[in-house]
């Protein structure tokens, strides 16, 4: 499209993109006119072929001379990943899972050609004995969403800037030029209550103030994308489905504190989303949105990406600075905030991809509208990314103050295999394990605080009754210990020695004493380190000796582990299911079983590396571990 000059035209151009858009809700399923066909180009969906699955719904269109009457549409993730890859069918509202390329000629026959659903593409909703569901806003996944960060992904091409500007893009950054003081744009922001979604839940409007009340001179907004929590991929989504928002949002900061300079900080492992942000930035750039003299206001602010190296601890604001900067990603004592000395010493305000992402909304539809969602404490939305032991795997965005429950048994639809419930991790490898007796606390930032767990990020994982809580403790120290940056001595030894205690107590060498040590090394860690990753380092395990303890128990008193998991403190037994194959005796690469053809086997414990091959190879299921 052309330069947009003013905000007047910047007003048409969204009068001329939107109708586009709103076709995809107007026309019965009866009616031939234009339908589009949505497939999620999100990194999950991607990777099971949904770039093939585009190019085959578009050549089964074409030779079947549909053209006038479907188009394809590249999306962003629609957020329910277990059931990728998608494709959604405007404007019938026709949510389809499990799409592969072959299922292209039957879409595009069955559906558009002649109007009738595909039914074995439909998803079936467990808690309705596993009925079809046409529309995604009649599943248990969707229904007790609320979209505003993700309120654009799996609706609009994130690689289509008239897409965008269709769905109001732009329209909050050209009122706060023309319409808007950067002090006005600050109160809207601070009246909105929004707190920084990254972790640490500092209020934006707040954070905005302290920068922009600096003294005259260079300035910086800095966008933290350095997402990392293993499991986590709310920030990477948003800039795959909807990097515009991100744009215009720190366009907005900058107006407010009078910067004219934004950095992306994204790890390059993330390479969709880099592509998606170059698109988004150089589209920007063209139609006079970013840049110089933006919609002819003499506002001038440009973008710019760094790319980081996959370091967890660049996640911390001054490390990531540092990063920037080309040093070393290590963080610094703080003195002083960023606000104040941040990138280059200059004042600098940083907020994550997720904060961002709700700005434009804000300023569209006003503090009031924003703060209705939520709490007092923690007004809006908080988007997770939901997964481990529950059925609906996915992202997932509600007002903060749903429950715990609601999410797991409601959205997640509940817990696989008949299992348990046991515990939910929130925060990442940073947060606390959160037991069944706390499953109806508010998801807020001081609900969440309170019973010894964070907001984090927005991770959340799911546990149940076949999970051993000191393992998975292990399992996340093992993380922080290898990320840690070696800066400060509690973080770079004190976890270290963590993780060995956990180490010596799943091998069933612990004793009661090494319990009280866990605990106090873990507080001096916490109250000592330099930065949040170690300062919150030492959460799971605190939280798991608070919730878990008996589990402890089990492995020091009688070496023993609950739930089966940790397999030094196994043995390997053969039933009498053995058939006398002689398959698990072949593979077992210490010799250690023997037996007769026809005969049952019999494994000798004191030589057995427990190595699991027996009982992967074992066709009779005859090999267990007590």
């Amino acid at each position: 499209m052309s330069r947009i000059n003013s905000f007047d035209e910047l007003k048409k151009a969204v009068k001329e993109f939107k109708p586009s858009l709103q076709l995809r809700e107007n026309f019965t399923k009866d009616d031939l006119a234009k339908r589009d066909i949505l497939v999620c180009g999100g990194t999950g969906c991607s990777s099971s072929d949904s770039m093939e699955i585009i190019e085959n719904l578009k050549s089964e269109i074409e030779k079947a001379g549909l053209s006038d009457h479907a188009e394809v549409q590249l999306t962003g993730c629609f957020g329910f990943c277990a059931k990728g890859p998608i494709v959604k069918v405007y404007p019938d509202n026709v949510f389809y899972v499990q799409v592969k390329p072959e299922d292209a000629r039957e879409i595009v026959q069955e559906h558009i050609l002649n109007h009738r659903v595909v039914e074995r593409l439909l998803f079936e909703e467990p808690a309705l004995d596993h009925k079809k569901v046409e529309r995604h806003d009649e599943m248990s996944f969707y229904k007790k969403q609320c979209r505003v960060a993700l309120r654009n992904c799996g609706h609009i091409n994130p690689e289509n800037i008239n897409e965008y500007i269709g769905n109001d893009g732009y329209v909050a950054l050209g009122k706060c030029l023309t319409e808007l003081k950067p002090e006005d744009v600050i109160a809207e922001v601070k009246t909105s209550g929004l707190r920084g979604r990254g972790g640490a839940g500092f209020p934006t409007g707040i954070k905005w103030e302290s920068t922009a009340n600096t003294a005259p001179g260079n300035k910086y907004v800095v966008c933290n994308a350095d997402e990392g929590d293993p499991g986590a991929f709310m920030d990477r989504s948003v800039l795959e489905g909807d990097p515009h928002s991100v744009l215009e949002a720190m366009a907005i900061c900058g107006y407010s504190i009078g910067a004219d300079t934004g950095y992306i900080y994204i790890r390059a492992e993330y390479p969709l989303a880099i592509e998606r942000l170059k698109v988004a930035i150089a589209q920007a750039e063209e139609t006079g949105l970013l840049g110089n003299n933006i919609m002819g206001t003499g506002f001038n602010f440009n973008i710019e990406l760094k790319y980081g190296a996959g370091a967890f601890v660049c996640g911390e604001g001054t490390a990531l600075i540092h990063s920037i900067e080309g040093k070393r990603g290590e963080p610094r004592m703080k003195t002083y905030s960023s606000s104040k000395r941040g990138l280059w010493d200059s004042p600098t305000c940083l907020n994550n991809v997720e904060t961002f992402a709700n700005i434009p909304a804000i300023i569209n539809q006003g503090a009031s509208w924003f703060n209705s969602y939520g709490t007092e404490d923690s007004p809006g939305t908080k988007v997770f990314a939901l997964g481990g032991k529950v059925n609906n795997v996915g992202l997932v965005e509600v007002p903060m103050g749903t429950t715990l429950r609601e999410i797991v048994y409601e959205i997640g639809g509940g817990i696989p295999n008949g299992r348990e419930f046991k515990a939910v991790q929130t925060g990442g490898p940073s947060g606390g394990c959160i037991s069944a007796k706390n499953l109806d606390t508010p998801i807020d930032f001081k609900s969440l605080s309170s019973i010894g767990s964070m907001m984090g990020s927005g991770g959340m994982l799911v546990l149940d009754d076949s999970d051993c809580m000191v393992n998975i403790s292990k399992f996340f120290l093992e993380f922080t210990v290898e990320e840690s940056c070696g800066k400060c001595t509690p973080c770079r030894i004190g976890n270290k020695r963590l993780l060995e205690l956990l180490t010596k107590i799943t091998e069933g060498k612990g004793t009661e004493e090494d319990l009280v040590d866990l605990k106090d090394l873990a507080t001096t860690i916490k109250t000592t380190s330099l930065c949040g990753l170690g300062k919150c380092a030492p959460n799971p395990v605190l939280s798991t000796l608070e919730y878990f303890y008996d589990e402890y128990l089990a492995h020091v008193k009688d070496h023993k582990c609950p739930a089966g998991k940790c397999t030094a403190m196994l043995d390997y037994y053969i039933t009498d299911a053995c058939k006398g194959c002689t398959m698990c005796a072949k593979v077992c690469p210490a010799g250690c079983i023997t037996g007769n053809k026809k005969e049952q086997h019999v494994i000798d414990t004191s030589k057995c590396l427990k190595c699991g091959t027996c009982i992967d190879k074992c066709k009779f299921n005859a090999i267990i571990t007590k």
